[in-house]
């Protein structure tokens, strides 16, 4: 069981909501690794009493995940990826994000913001450095065991850093940091009954089912090695693969004929796919990890080989040593492996349930909570 309290500042706060109503900007477009936490964390703020407005990107993976959110409310500003340092595209990069700085100072000042929160990556650079400039208090909140860069230079304009995994902290010295875990969308906290997610996906309520989901970025390989891997699964194993709108068709062919093989393009009822899952094979995004551990799931973690620092494989490193997954690194996988690796974990019951156990352990189903209180606290100070 953990705390109901937490440290900021070095004073020890409770969770409990305040009686005050203060106005947070929160920055969470781009991925949905800083989307669903941001909702997350808005959700959490109004239903404690605060007026939210979240900041998504132009992309259309914004807009499919942000739609049937409609009470809350969103604007978009266009998203500002930072090229290499000595790249030609460093100028038109710093022209353009000095007018996305331009644009969230205007947007804090109509909202009337009291503090602004970053949820991640260059997209939560410009509000935050506005909001700074500003004379606002500045957050930024980073879910991975290796932080990027991104978020390391924004921490430069930051009151606080929030952090999802402890060994982030060693990145941000000199900042002061308060370790929250990575906000869960309500939805994924609380799942539906395994019977009303197997109706949804036309799948077998009792049948054993592996979900695979590569997030957002990078999952063409994973997605093709798990494809293939289904006719070397035992036959009463069904899948659930969330193969991403543009390998939808590509992963179809693949699985084609393959009895009990669900390809969905996107999912926006991830609790459902939860729900029927009894393994995950996945990427190692920080905000997919922090929703398999809510769910309570073992998992297989194949860390997208090109992410910036490697810090998937540094995420999927706290979750094998804790025991809740098995790591594979891309280089080392073929589709027989994984099958085989999926259906020993499977057909082992009590390696399945130590995995399971520790997966639960590493949740932090108050992680909004959390972040609610560590800015309550620094915006309206006891």
């Amino acid at each position: 069981m953990r705390d109901s309290s937490l440290r900021v500042s070095g004073r020890l706060i409770t969770l409990s909501p305040v009686s005050k109503s203060l106005k947070i900007l929160i920055a969470c477009g781009g991925t949905g690794g800083h989307l669903f936490p941001g909702i997350a964390v808005g959700e959490a703020l109004r239903a404690r009493g605060h007026e939210v407005m979240l900041l998504i990107s132009e992309k259309k993976v914004d807009a499919e995940a942000s739609a049937k959110y409609s009470h809350l409310r969103f604007e978009t500003v266009p998203a500002v990826a930072k090229p290499p340092t000595l790249s030609p595209r460093m100028l038109p990069f710093l022209w353009k994000a000095w007018d996305s700085v331009s644009r969230c100072r205007q947007i804090i000042r109509e909202f009337g913001a009291d503090g602004v929160l970053g949820m991640g990556g260059f997209t939560s650079l410009p509000p935050v450095y506005a909001g700074h400039k500003l004379g606002l208090k500045t957050f930024i909140h980073d879910s991975n065991a290796r932080p990027g860069r991104s978020n390391v230079l924004t921490s430069r304009f930051c009151t606080q850093v929030f952090l999802g995994l402890e060994p982030a902290k060693a990145f941000f010295l000199g900042r002061e940091t308060v370790v929250t875990g990575t906000p869960v969308r309500p939805e994924i906290l609380k799942l539906p009954p395994r019977e009303h997610a197997a109706a949804l996906f036309e799948l077998d309520p009792e049948k054993t089912t592996i979900l695979v989901t590569g997030g957002s970025q990078g999952a063409r390989r994973l997605n093709e090695l798990s494809a293939q891997a289904a006719t070397s699964l035992p036959p009463e194993t069904q899948v659930l693969h969330i193969a991403g709108a543009l390998d939808f068709q590509r992963v179809s062919e693949i699985a084609r004929g393959r009895a009990g093989y669900k390809v969905l393009g996107f999912c926006d009822q991830m609790a459902s796919a939860y729900a029927i899952a009894d393994l995950v094979i996945a990427r190692s995004g920080a905000s997919s990890l922090t929703e398999i551990a809510s769910a309570g799931h073992p998992s297989i973690l194949v860390p997208f080989p090109y992410a910036a620092d490697d810090h998937q494989t540094r995420n999927a490193e706290v979750f094998a040593n804790a025991g809740a997954a098995k790591l594979v690194q891309d280089r080392d996988l073929d589709a027989e492996k994984l099958a085989s690796l999926a259906t020993s974990i499977l057909q082992d019951l009590p390696t399945y349930k130590r995995m399971a156990k520790a997966a639960r352990e590493l949740a932090v189903p108050d992680a909004a909570d959390r972040v609610c209180a560590a800015i309550e606290a620094t915006l309206l100070p006891s």
